[in-house]
């Protein structure tokens, strides 16, 4: 599994590079993204609003970017893949040091055009940065003691970071995306079983650190009943919303919940129950197959590649998007703690959605380079 670092070339035209495009995965991103829109105009109550407005610009625009990222040769994204994780370190310290604060967090960085919330970006990029470290990696090093701890300390070191903002939940989706590396790169299983017997026995500790919001929110999670109207009101109108969508749903642009605001937040991390209500069990249903192909396509493009670093970067990133959606979806339906974990596209967002399609750039330049090895 030992690779070099010296990187082939590819004399392949533009013309060549345009037809190995992926295209159902392509057809797929943009249908999401069509259903997205017309979800965010659904929020704005049939108007063409600010949400729908500056949603439909960030959609042209970071779908443009994911398709020029397309023909960036493979060896661009692994050459860059240290160096990209630690400008999003600065980035975190600086938002640490000179962040906006909003909500009692500090979050996001002013780019004049979009507040950049470069925890976002960690999500992406600590894939990256573990991908390229374990291409060099020599299989009988892959579970030494030494890649151990590298492995954690590039992966605890933007958690802490993202902690202190405060926001918990963007810092476990970054440790997933860490963790999904180090599963697919083939770290042993009994070193995954070791964490979770230490997080289950260190999580009484980790709950007495927790802020006052964080445990409200576990304790509404298991008791909505017990603040219907405060703190457990979000949870309870967004599982109403969804029972109340049935089979077929109310119909677009008939939801209750959401036009008589009952539903808060329903067009980001909530948008989800928005979407069910009005389209119902089979809406639903459409929306995870529509996942389930771009997922199944992002692991078919990295089984298809030559290189082990696009190999490493594909199953990871595809098992992320499958976790992140995994998690919101339980979410909204009351079977996890609200923890802040927008659904993949769907969800309003600049920096989630701009992170997302610089994953899928890279998918999609594993997949027009897939015969192109970094020997």
């Amino acid at each position: 599994m030992y690779q070099h670092t010296r990187l082939t070339t590819n004399n392949s035209g533009f013309f060549q590079k345009f037809l190995n495009f992926d295209y159902i995965l392509l057809a797929c991103i943009l249908l999401l993204g069509f259903i997205s829109l017309a979800t965010m105009y659904s929020t704005d109550g049939g108007k063409v609003l600010f949400h729908t407005k500056s949603h439909f610009t960030k959609l042209v625009i970071f779908t443009f970017m994911m398709l020029i990222f397309s023909f960036i040769n493979i060896k661009f994204w692994f050459s860059i893949g240290y160096l990209s994780y630690l400008l999003v370190v600065g980035l975190l310290i600086w938002t640490f040091l000179f962040g906006i604060t909003s909500s009692g967090s500090q979050r996001w960085i002013d780019l004049y055009f979009i507040n950049l919330q470069p925890s976002e970006l960690m999500k992406i990029f600590i894939i990256l940065c573990l991908a390229k470290y374990f291409h060099r990696m020599k299989l009988e090093n892959v579970n030494s003691l030494y890649t151990i701890l590298t492995s954690l300390i590039i992966i605890l070191l933007p958690m802490g970071l993202v902690i202190v903002q405060p926001d918990l939940g963007t810092s476990l989706l970054i440790a997933i995306s860490g963790i999904a590396v180090l599963w697919f790169a083939g770290i042993n299983n009994r070193y995954f079983i070791y964490t979770m017997l230490g997080f289950v026995i260190s999580l009484p500790f980790i709950i007495a650190f927790l802020k006052p919001y964080q445990k409200l929110r576990v304790l509404t999670f298991l008791n909505p009943d017990r603040d219907p109207l405060g703190a457990g009101y979000q949870i309870i109108q967004s599982k109403i919303a969804v029972g109340s969508g049935g089979i077929f749903g109310k119909g677009f642009l008939k939801g209750t919940q959401s036009y008589l605001e009952f539903l808060p937040e329903k067009h980001t991390d909530f948008i989800f129950t928005l979407f069910s209500e009005e389209f119902g069990f089979v809406g639903s249903v459409f929306l995870l197959l529509i996942y389930a192909v771009i997922i199944y396509r992002i692991i078919a493009i990295g089984a298809s590649s030559r290189s082990y670093f696009a190999k490493i970067f594909c199953y990871s990133f595809g098992g992320a998007i499958f976790v992140y959606i995994a998690i919101n979806m339980s979410m909204v339906l009351g079977l996890l703690p609200i923890v802040g974990s927008p659904l993949p596209i769907m969800s309003y967002g600049g920096s989630s959605m701009l992170a997302t399609m610089i994953g899928f750039g890279i998918v999609m330049s594993a997949k027009v380079h897939s015969q192109q090895s970094i020997a």
